[in-house]
C-alpha cells in the first residue's frame, strides 16, 4: 500500500504552507499529491505549480469537475500537465454536486452516470491522439452540419496511458468507476465497511468489464491527526464540523451522496439529524450530532502505532492507496503529521 496527500482546495489561508507540505511529502517519498477544486480554486494550476517544484511524487487531480469543463479540454489539460511533470500526472474526474454543476457552471445535473461514461471515452480518444469523433447522448463531436472536423491532439503526453480515476460514492457510480476508470477515489471511507460499501460496487464494475481488482487503485482520503491515544476524543473533535458539512450541508436534502453514504454505514438516525440541524442553520448543533465513532472510523487518529494498526485494516479490505490529509493549526504539527504517516506505513509492515 502506498501514501499520497490531499492538499484540499487552496485559498484557505494555507497555501504556502500547503506546498511546504507537498514538497515534504516528496522528500518522504509519498506517491501521489492531490489537490481538489469546487468554485474556488482550479485543481490545474495547483497542481502544475507544485509539479514545478517537486521532483518524484505524481499531482492528481481529486477532481477536476466534468460540469467545468468540455472532454477535449480535460484532455489537452492533463497531455500537459503529464508533459511538463515528466510524466507524473494522475486525471481524477467527478460530476460534482447538484448546487455546484446547476448553481456555478449552468451545467443541467441528469444522467450524471450516462454523462460521466461518455465524458471518459472522450476523454481518453483525445489522449491518444487520433482524430477526435464521437457520437453520444450528451457530446457529438464534431456538431453535424457545420464547419468543424475531426482534429487530433497536438500536445504529447509523457506516457501513453495516463492513469484516469473517478470519484465515487454510490453503488452504481462505483460499479460503473470499477468498470471504465483505473481507480476509485473515495471520502469518508470505514474500513470495517469499505467492502459492503465500495469494494464490492468496485468489484462487479471490474468483472463487467472482464478484468479483475488487480492494478485498480483503491484510493480513499482520510484526515490525520496525531496524539496520544488518550487525546483520540480531543482528535476527533477537530473534524466534527468537517463531517457536519459533507452529511449535513453538502448538497440539498434529496441529493446529499455523503449522507447517503452515513446511512448505509448503519448512522440512519444520526445523519438526519445531522442534517436537519446543518439545514436549519444550526452548525454546531450539526456537529455536536456526529457520532465519535463516525469520526473515528473515517479518520487516522492518535498515536503512530495506533494509525498503523488502521493503515493494516485499510489494506485489508483492499485499499492500495492511502491518501493522507494531515490536520494541524501550525506548517510543523502538519508536517509532524505527514512524518509519522509515514512512520506508521513502515511499522504496520506495508511498505
Amino acid at each position: 500500500m502506498q501514501l499520497g496527500i490531499n492538499l484540499g482546495y487552496w485559498g484557505a489561508g494555507m497555501d504556502a504552507d500547503n506546498l511546504a507540505v507537498a514538497k515534504e511529502a516528496d522528500k518522504l517519498g509519498y506517491a501521489v499529491c492531490w489537490a481538489a477544486e469546487a468554485y474556488g480554486s482550479d485543481a490545474a494550476t495547483v497542481l502544475s505549480w507544485v509539479a514545478a517544484q517537486t521532483e518524484r511524487i505524481d499531482i492528481g487531480s481529486a477532481i477536476f469537475q466534468i460540469p467545468a469543463r468540455q472532454p477535449a479540454m480535460t484532455a489537452m489539460t492533463a497531455a500537459t500537465l503529464d508533459s511538463l511533470s515528466g510524466g507524473r500526472f494522475r486525471l481524477g474526474l467527478g460530476v460534482s454536486g447538484p448546487q455546484v454543476s446547476e448553481g456555478w457552471y449552468g451545467v443541467k445535473f441528469d444522467k450524471p452516470l450516462a454523462r460521466t461514461r461518455e465524458y471518459v471515452e472522450i476523454v481518453r480518444k483525445a489522449m491518444t491522439r487520433e482524430r477526435l469523433s464521437y457520437e453520444g447522448e450528451h457530446w457529438t463531436l464534431p456538431l453535424p452540419g457545420g464547419p468543424g472536423k475531426p482534429i487530433k491532439l497536438t500536445v504529447h503526453p509523457q506516457r501513453e496511458h495516463i492513469p484516469l480515476y473517478v470519484a465515487a460514492i454510490g453503488p452504481k457510480n462505483l460499479e460503473q468507476t470499477g468498470e471504465i476508470a483505473d481507480g476509485a477515489l473515495l471520502i469518508f471511507p470505514a474500513a470495517e465497511h469499505l467492502e459492503e460499501t465500495a469494494v464490492k460496487h468496485l468489484r462487479a464494475g471490474r468483472e463487467k468489464a472482464g478484468k479483475t481488482m488487480d492494478g485498480f487503485d483503491v484510493v480513499p482520503t482520510l484526515p490525520l491527526a496525531v496524539g496520544e491515544d488518550a487525546q483520540v476524543d480531543a482528535l476527533a473533535d477537530m473534524f466534527r464540523p468537517y463531517t457536519a458539512l459533507y452529511v449535513g450541508g453538502m448538497g440539498s436534502r434529496k441529493q446529499n451522496f455523503y449522507n447517503q453514504l452515513a446511512q448505509r454505514m448503519g448512522y440512519e438516525k444520526e445523519a438526519a439529524e445531522i442534517q436537519d440541524k446543518y439545514l436549519a442553520g444550526d452548525k454546531e448543533g450539526a456537529a455536536a450530532a456526529v457520532p465519535r465513532q463516525l469520526i473515528d472510523s473515517t479518520t487516522l487518529l492518535g498515536s503512530v502505532d495506533r494509525i498503523a494498526d488502521r493503515m493494516q485494516a485499510y489494506a485489508a479490505a483492499g485499499v492500495t492507496t492511502l491518501t493522507l490529509a494531515p490536520a494541524g493549526f501550525t506548517l510543523e504539527e502538519r508536517l509532524t503529521a505527514l512524518r509519522a504517516g509515514t512512520e506508521a506505513l513502515e511499522r504496520s509492515g506495508l511498505a
